[in-house]
């Protein structure tokens, strides 16, 4: 590492003349009597040979750095991924100056706080060096006392290219082979990102770009003090079952510089509960743990769909023998999680659910991906409006995956508010990692800094070790030969057992933990933490992928006890990819197609299971074919999704074979980092792909589902309800393609349905077709729902094709017609639909205009139809009249 220092002594000469004025030091005084002054803001960027120059903002990374000021174009256009790969193997220095009031300088002890460096880097001060970073996901604090001048301050952070970090780290590794060495080459991405802590998907993936960022992309202060400061805090709810009862751990995790003695005030007003400590203090790093007892009933936080989502305030003061004080507000939430893996009767293997506040919960959600390439770039509307289309799809659980980034405090707080449950990985994905102690020790600080960081939000209701790493080892993705396999799992137990899991029982011991996902829990303990057959789907979770299977087949389907990944990949829409794209790109032939996906044959595979079911768009006008082609690939992936994901839901009550008992679905992904083919269900800026409007039926708390079972038609009756029974009865009529008029009706019997599954239908379709005396399977489609006794309907309509769409006879185009009205309200607005015949995966999209319908991608049997348009900026009837295309399934050939 000679070179580094080198190169930040060379460039401190340089870079100086080229500072802009001194910080104001503006110096905000905090808790506690400690000052800080934030450096945050405009600092001077310079890359290795001092050729880019420029302002950069901190927090901020060195792309956006270069797009704001017109170094760059942006960086998602067209091929700008490759065309700019010069900037992430690059070195790059942020400089900085700043003068610190004397009063301020004089007390007794200087930190500075880096709350995240993006990645490796070397830190000076006037000129000396003050530490090093290391891992973008740490806090780094540094005291800098005895290198504070009176006059102006040169603060310096050299970054070196992550690429360049993670290729040295690699070859010095020569005892034995890490792997993956590389990305896949359709992924165009970087090698050896496992040897750097940082986001591992910034190196590339199957589903984005290599954008290997560097940057200070968290905040940087400077904090003063005399006595103490607080480091952070944290509170742990927990359920005292012998007393029936609820305390409040509330940890305070604190530096001190002089020995001191207080008293701690707790109090949470609503409950009337209080209590006082009190708090003895040496110099150095503690955590202080204090227990406030509840002494009555309170209202407890339940996942969406399940209750109400009930938090607390709770108030810390801490008042110091000198009169200093602190004081600080948290919101607390009561609740209780429990992973339950035991046996089943009549069923080998073990169950696998989650226990909240005492009830069974089906987990029903997607998989996080981070929101963008450039975390400065995510902001808190961009994290709300994929929240809150996540719940309204009536989503309560997203797992934030392992192969990007511990999210943002304001991610976590609305999932506290709107009863998402968060499955946690921590930040490895797809791959072995190296176990030097240097590694193994930042990881170990990671780890503590992050579940310090987010275990008060009750949203967070599982840690997991990693994503598919027990997976890899144990189904050989990277060719290991037999004798060397024992080396790979002892590492694999070195850095997920001995070291996170360790770290999080300590930690916390409200949630629980797993290894890794997929993982047979506690069975793949047992066999030594790598399971002879992690997808086994007896046990634990499961990942299932197959895109050559007819995904109309649910037969094929693993009846999991827990599907935490499956999917089917999409275009997003030609408004989402207009803008990142030119006319000669718009053929799903072209150059730009190939270049955008990243999966390998991700592009014929989506075709190949489209044309199984639909005739490919032939139109002549190539820019119409290439609207309608993403078109079909969003049908061909919402009904996909919507059979497994249907099947899964049937399958919680079931057990066949001894598989089954499925409690939760979280199907791979729910947002995308660019413009670009996926298996999301929400396109990069927030519009809603149809896979996500049909979420939103599918993942109703009551619901209908549909399968062809030996020859015979089956309605199951799902409820999410834990606490009330429903008396239901479901209503089936079949429809010819030719006529708004329904050839026959039929409706079961009333069924008392509960939590799960209930078969509340059955009747062969052969006698069903001859019953109706006018249809075919080829000229007919069964639609249905669910109904209380009285006959008003208390589910979503459903449907079920009795044969291909692609085969369907008397389906003609629908001539599809429309007017737009508003409602008074500048945000909301009436499409009123016509059509002439029936119309299959009706598609309504309005380009730029950002907000949803409230349906989308339906079944259109009846002459009118109308749907509400809600958009989320002021627009007009025009508006939305000049920029709204509808296409049908028959539109497109």
């Amino acid at each position: 590492m000679n070179h580094v220092v080198w190169s930040l002594a060379c460039f401190y000469l340089l870079a100086v003349p080229f500072l802009d004025s001194a910080f104001a030091s503006e110096v905000k005084s905090s808790n506690l009597g400690v000052d800080i002054i934030s450096l945050n803001g405009k600092w001077q960027l310079l890359n290795s040979n001092s050729s880019v120059s420029l302002s950069a903002e901190v927090p901020g990374c060195v792309h956006t750095a270069l797009q704001r000021q017109g170094f760059i174009s942006d960086p998602y256009y067209r091929f700008n991924d490759l065309a700019y790969r010069w900037i992430s193997l690059d070195n790059w220095t942020y400089t900085t100056s700043f003068t610190v009031p004397t009063h301020v300088r004089e007390k007794g002890k200087a930190v500075l706080v880096f709350e995240g460096v993006d990645t490796v880097s070397t830190i000076s001060l006037n000129g000396v060096t003050i530490g090093k970073t290391d891992n973008m996901f740490r806090r780094y604090d540094f005291e800098v006392t005895e290198f504070l001048k009176d006059e102006e301050n040169i603060l310096q952070v050299w970054i070196m290219s992550a690429v360049t970090y993670a290729s040295q780290r690699s070859h010095a590794h020569t005892e034995y082979r890490v792997p993956p060495d590389c990305p896949p080459p359709v992924q165009k991405g970087e090698c050896h990102v496992n040897f750097i802590r940082k986001a591992q998907s910034s190196f590339s993936w199957d589903w984005g770009p290599s954008f290997p960022t560097l940057g200070i992309w968290k905040e940087v202060r400077l904090e003063f003090f005399n006595t103490l400061r607080v480091l952070s805090y944290t509170t742990s709810p927990k359920y005292d079952s012998e007393h029936s009862s609820w305390n409040v751990e509330v940890e305070l995790f604190i530096d001190v510089f002089v020995a001191t003695k207080g008293l701690v005030h707790l109090s949470i007003p609503l409950l009337q509960s209080e209590a006082e400590f009190q708090l003895s203090l040496t110099p150095g790093q503690s955590k202080n743990s204090f227990v406030l007892q509840i002494n009555q009933s309170v209202s407890l936080w339940w996942p969406f769909g399940h209750g109400e989502q009930a938090l607390y305030d709770l108030t810390i003061d801490v008042k110091l023998e000198g009169g200093e004080t602190f004081s600080a507000e948290q919101m607390v939430a009561f609740r209780t999680v429990e992973l339950v893996q035991e046996p089943i009767p009549s069923s080998p293997g073990l169950s696998f659910y989650f226990r909240i506040n005492g009830k069974p919960v089906f987990l029903k959600g997607s998989n996080w991906i981070p929101a963008h390439a450039f975390q400065d770039q995510v902001t808190t509307d961009m994290i709300t409006i994929l929240l809150r289309s996540a719940q309204k799809a009536n989503m309560n659980a997203l797992r934030v995956w392992g192969g990007g980034v511990y999210e943002q405090d304001i991610f976590y707080s609305l999932c506290d508010m709107y009863g998402i449950m968060i499955w946690q990985d921590f930040m490895f994905a797809c791959a072995l990692y190296p176990t030097e102690k240097d590694f193994i020790q930042t990881v170990r600080e990671e780890v503590t800094q992050q579940v310090r960081r987010l275990k008060s939000h009750p949203s967070v209701v599982i840690w997991s070790g990693n994503n598919e790493n027990e997976a890899a080892i144990a189904t050989d993705w990277f060719n290991i030969p037999v004798a060397e396999r024992p080396l790979y799992v002892k590492d694999y137990v070195n850095l997920y057992v001995e070291n996170i899991r360790d770290i999080v029982l300590q930690e916390d011991s409200t949630r629980p933990f797993l290894v890794s996902s997929p993982t047979n829990g506690v069975e793949s303990e047992k066999e030594g933490w790598v399971a002879k057959d992690p997808y086994d789907p007896h046990y634990g979770d499961t990942h299932y992928y197959n895109y050559y299977n007819d995904c109309w087949d649910w037969t094929a389907f693993p009846r999991t006890r827990f599907a935490s990944e499956y999917g089917f990949q999409s275009w997003p829409s030609f408004s989402t990819l207009s803008k990142v794209s030119q006319s000669t790109d718009w053929d799903f032939s072209s150059n730009f197609s190939a270049h955008r996906q990243h999966h390998a044959d991700g592009n014929q595979q989506m075709l190949k299971q489209a044309e199984l079911h639909y005739i490919l768009p032939n139109s002549t006008d190539p820019v119409q074919r290439y609207r309608d082609t993403i078109y079909v690939t969003q049908v061909m992936q919402a009904q996909c999704v919507k059979i497994q994901t249907e099947f899964y839901r049937h399958s919680r009550s079931e057990i066949v074979e001894g598989e089954g008992h499925t409690m939760g679905t979280l199907y791979w992904q729910l947002n995308d980092i660019w413009q670009g083919p996926s298996w999301s269900s929400v396109e990069f800026g927030g519009k809603w792909k149809m896979l996500h409007y049909w979420a939103t039926d599918f993942y109703a708390p009551l619901l209908s589902v549909g399968v062809e079972d030996k020859g015979d038609l089956l309605i199951y009756a799902i409820s999410d309800s834990h606490s009330e029974q429903h008396s239901v009865k479901a209503k089936v009529k079949l429809y010819s393609w030719s006529s708004f008029s329904a050839v026959c009706s039929l409706e079961s019997n009333v069924t008392t349905i509960k939590a799960g599954s209930t078969l509340v239908f059955q009747h062969p379709i052969s006698a069903l077709l001859t019953q109706c005396g006018n249809c075919t399977r080829r000229s007919c489609i069964a639609v249905f729902h669910l109904s209380s006794p009285e006959g008003q309907m208390i589910s979503p309509h459903n449907h079920i094709f009795l044969s291909s769409p692609r085969y369907a006879e008397g389906l003609k185009k629908p001539n599809i017609t429309f007017t737009v009205n508003g409602t008074g309200d500048a945000q909301s607005f009436f499409v009123t639909l016509h059509c002439t015949f029936p119309a299959v995966y009706v598609w309504l999209d309005v380009d730029d205009i950002p907000g949803h319908f409230d349906v989308n991608g339906f079944l259109m049997l009846s002459k009118k139809a109308t749907v509400i348009f809600g958009a989320w900026r002021p627009t007009t009837a025009d508006e939305i009249t000049a920029n709204l295309h509808i296409t049908s399934l028959r539109d497109v050939y």
